[in-house]
């Protein structure tokens, strides 16, 4: 499968996240590849794993002010500054919209699985992965802020999809 295609499914599955959820407009920007982690930053990241045929991370990553816009949206409510609420609306927002992509390439890529998502919150921290594997990045544009969503993934040499790799 191209990674264009997995890049599309991300894409689509946030904008129907934003759009149903949030009542919000999203503008994706370029996609991109990246091999070498993002220096230490600042923010709310959700993390959610994909196992199976193949196997990976998403990632949704944003500011600590967009990630309360978002539960305020999400959760009828008022937040001011992070908070339990908003960390697990954040991991909710990823497992949606992950969730859709992996719904839509099952078909060609075999059975997956998501993992229950890990939301990280503070300053400073660096997020990577093992292994030289390239992350497909969207930047989105939310009103004035930006979020990234990342993906990466990558064929279970356990399986018997070996011979299979997502094109770069």
């Amino acid at each position: 499968m191209e990674r264009e295609t997995i890049v599309a499914h991300v894409v689509t599955g946030a904008r129907q996240v934003f759009e149903t959820m949030l009542g919000m407009e999203l503008h994706p920007g370029q996609d991109y590849i990246e091999t070498s982690p993002q220096p230490a930053s600042r923010g709310v990241v959700a993390l959610i794993g994909l196992g199976g045929a193949w196997m990976g991370t998403g990632i949704v990553a944003c500011s600590p002010e967009l990630a309360c816009k978002m539960a305020s949206a999400m959760l009828l409510s008022e937040y001011q500054s992070v908070s339990e609420d908003v960390l697990d609306a954040m991991a909710e927002i990823a497992n949606m919209i992950f969730g859709y992509m992996k719904t839509e390439i099952e078909e060609q890529l075999g059975g997956l699985c998501l993992s229950i998502p890990t939301v990280v919150f503070g300053r400073n921290f660096l997020t990577r992965s093992v292994g030289n594997q390239p992350w497909s990045v969207i930047p989105v544009k939310v009103g004035d802020e930006t979020l990234e969503l990342r993906i990466c993934l990558t064929p279970n040499r356990e399986t018997n999809n070996v011979g299979r790799t997502l094109a770069p």
